[in-house]
């Protein structure tokens, strides 16, 4: 696994340069960026979650979503009360976004591709399910401590987001093993092919937005990033090794719960008027910063969990 983890890794480096210099070189700016991202959002990754769900019925893959499920559950209530201890609020006006970058992960961009990669579709349909807890977490939870409050209207936005309701939709077509035709079928899986180069590339931009050299320089940007990329899938690899799970929903959780901050943060802080240049270096910083640690993670998770 760890051999084949480095070699995407790799491709998707080669995909986030690729973003970089279209970036640099004036192809993508960054509204162009927003609008891709997007499309990422709204369009493709919903896709993918439906297309993923397009698979035979069978008793191992209901109890793998169940627990895949169970153990999103978990991972998002653990690292609430990790970060929540951690990292204090006393004389710290960016408390919020800190807590926020380094209990939610970017499952989505990062997490798909990987997972995708080298799980194939069954790992797909697993962080789909993963996906559906994240967003209910950061739409309610998430959402209250980046603005410091919370609404009925914003806990309604999060169970009506594209993800959730694709997800809906494909566990519809699942148990009743609805099958999409074939047309229509392989239309939405060229769209949801799009995936990966799309996500590594609005990654790439992002990171284009950034002074990397200058964010050397933050020592808060290391402690939180320290918390998100290593502390956080430490604990989760340690949990999933203490326990007999099913090796596909144990890669599925530990490469989600060791993806970078979420790419949902700097949305909600550019929306809510808060620190988006804080949470933007934090995201482009740990983006980078994974591309050594996920690996990692996995070697340590073919010695221990296999």
């Amino acid at each position: 696994m760890f051999a084949i983890i480095v070699n995407q890794i790799l491709k998707m480096l080669l995909l986030l340069l690729l973003g970089y210099l279209c970036y640099r070189i004036g192809i993508i700016d960054q509204a162009g960026n927003r609008m891709l991202a997007n499309l990422l959002l709204m369009v493709v990754n919903p896709i993918l979650a439906v297309m993923s769900l397009q698979t035979e019925y069978s008793p191992r893959l209901v109890r793998g979503l169940l627990l895949t499920y169970l153990l999103a559950f978990l991972v998002h209530i653990g690292a609430i009360l990790f970060t929540t201890v951690l990292i204090r609020s006393k004389d710290n006006p960016d408390c919020g976004i800190e807590r926020f970058c380094s209990m939610y992960s970017n499952c989505g961009f990062i997490g798909i591709p990987l997972v995708q990669s080298v799980l194939g579709g069954e790992g797909v349909l697993y962080i789909t399910a993963y996906m559906t807890v994240f967003n209910l977490f950061s739409w309610t939870h998430g959402l209250a401590i980046i603005t410091g409050k919370a609404s009925g209207k914003d806990l309604k936005k999060g169970l009506l987001s594209p993800m959730v309701i694709a997800s809906c939709i494909g566990l519809i077509l699942f148990f009743t093993q609805i099958r999409l035709p074939s047309v229509l079928a392989d239309s939405l899986n060229y769209v949801a092919g799009m995936n990966t180069p799309l996500a590594m590339i609005i990654a790439g931009t992002s990171v284009a937005q950034s002074d990397l050299l200058g964010m050397l320089k933050q020592k808060r940007l290391y402690l939180v990033c320290a918390f998100k990329l290593l502390a956080i899938p430490a604990l989760v690899l340690a949990a999933l090794a203490c326990f007999r799970i099913e090796s596909t929903v144990a890669y599925t959780i530990l490469i989600a719960a060791a993806c970078p901050v979420a790419a949902t943060g700097t949305a909600f802080t550019l929306r809510y008027q808060k620190n988006y240049r804080y949470c933007s270096e934090l995201y482009a910083f740990s983006t980078v910063l994974s591309l050594v640690t996920i690996p990692l993670f996995i070697f340590a998770a073919d010695h221990l969990i296999i």
